[in-house]
């Protein structure tokens, strides 16, 4: 009967984001319909309601905030075109896939998902105008290395909520989601496009072109403020695997914390960037409005995730899913696709399906990689309840067989690739 009230609950919350409510609403209103409904006390619920909150964004609002700063901080000073054009000097027109797909990784790990896309765009039609090949064989390997850190990668609000929920630690989940991304990203963004796209555009871009002469920061200053937060992540959490005691373990305790590391690393672009404090800091203000509704969905996820946790759910999906023989990750990835495919919402479906597969974490699944399954069922079969997919169709002005056919399937290749790499990555660790 449970399971039942939690399929009428995904039924609801689906119907409610068709109705186009704000997720935020839909899931705090499904959770606390789904715990009534499952015999919890109404007192129960909104404590449940309560502490789900509050455990979620305990553990990451700080990142989050930080993150968002350091995106906005680097798209206003202009690294993030520096990057685009130095790569694509450095690579050429030939390989100019290899240039749009090395950029959209590098510019997409400090930068949400949308903030990527609508700063990549623009250099996408401009490459494309440049060089007379078609934009979206241009776009795909941007889109696709977008999608892979959105997917993979903190400081993305997926991943690092996931990583709060299943208390993994975020340093080992970010070495972990780079060793999946890259080659995730090359079959995907590269191979995987040349299948399906046309190499020349069919129609000539105009209004677009590559300005150099724009008052862009040294190369140096891009790469280093862009790829800070993700070196001292590393760095930290590398030297803090090492068992034996050494001059300076503690500062590489401290800068394994994502926290630290973004601190820092907003402060030193702060110290080398070029705009004045008050500027700076209206950038850091905007790029938190950014991502305002994000924490609240974000935090409504953690609520739903919290009553399906403390109604019994997830230990009844356990009982039910034993007798299946099948792998935890596994497990994990083909419910957070099934939600992914039926809500849209790629955040959303992983955090409904976290609660529900929490109980699952044991010797067969770490919980860095069972952030990343997770992360990758989230990713699958993006179709017409998803933005994304809107998004990409009237950027790249496709028809619905179109974006069916490059968008669809290049987030399915990813998602289905994700789990493959998870599973390897479980024969090693």
């Amino acid at each position: 009967m449970s399971l039942l009230i939690l399929l009428f609950g995904i039924l609801l919350l689906f119907i409610l984001i068709l109705k186009k409510i704000n997720p935020m609403i839909a899931l705090l209103a499904v959770a606390i319909i789904t715990g009534l409904f499952l015999g919890m006390p109404a007192t129960k619920v909104m404590a449940s309601i309560g502490n789900g909150i509050g455990s979620t964004l305990g553990s990451m609002v700080m990142v989050l905030a930080l993150g968002a700063m350091m995106g906005k901080l680097i798209e206003d000073s202009g690294s993030a075109k520096k990057i685009v054009f130095i790569l694509i000097k450095a690579f050429g027109k030939n390989n100019i896939q290899w240039a749009v797909l090395l950029t959209g990784l590098l510019v997409g790990i400090p930068l949400f998902y949308n903030a990527g896309f609508v700063v990549l765009i623009p250099l996408v039609f401009a490459i494309s105008a440049a060089t007379g090949l078609s934009k979206l064989y241009i776009g795909l390997p941007m889109a696709t290395a977008l999608s892979v850190t959105h997917g993979f990668l903190p400081p993305h609000p997926g991943p690092v909520a996931l990583a709060g929920i299943f208390h993994a630690d975020i340093g080992k989940t970010l070495i972990y989601g780079l060793g999946l991304s890259v080659p995730i990203a090359v079959i995907a963004g590269i191979y995987f496009p040349r299948l399906v796209v046309s190499r020349n555009q069919t129609t000539a871009a105009a209004g677009f072109v590559i300005n150099e002469e724009e008052n862009l920061p040294s190369t140096a200053r891009s790469f280093i403020t862009a790829l800070l937060p993700v070196f001292l992540i590393i760095a930290g959490t590398l030297g803090n695997s090492i068992k034996m005691d050494y001059p300076g373990k503690s500062i590489l305790s401290f800068l394994a914390d994502p926290t630290a590391a973004l601190l820092i690393s907003v402060m030193i672009t702060l110290l080398v960037q070029k705009a004045s404090i008050a500027k700076a800091m209206e950038s850091c203000t905007e790029g938190v409005k950014s991502i305002a509704m994000i924490v609240l969905i974000i935090a409504a996820g953690g609520a739903f995730k919290q009553i399906l946790i403390d109604s019994g759910m997830g230990e009844t999906v356990k009982q039910l899913t034993g007798g299946l023989n099948l792998s935890p990750l596994l497990l994990a990835w083909l419910i957070t696709a099934s939600l992914r495919v039926t809500l849209g919402s790629a955040t959303v479906a992983a955090l409904t399906a976290s609660g529900m597969v929490l109980p699952l974490i044991g010797p067969g699944a770490s919980p860095e990689l069972m952030v990343l399954s997770v992360g990758a069922g989230s990713l699958m079969f993006s179709h017409v309840n998803d933005t994304g997919f809107w998004m990409f169709k009237e950027y790249f002005n496709l028809s619905l067989k179109e974006t069916f056919r490059t968008w669809t399937m290049m987030e399915s290749l990813v998602s289905i690739l994700g789990l493959v790499g998870v599973l390897v990555l479980n024969q090693f660790i």
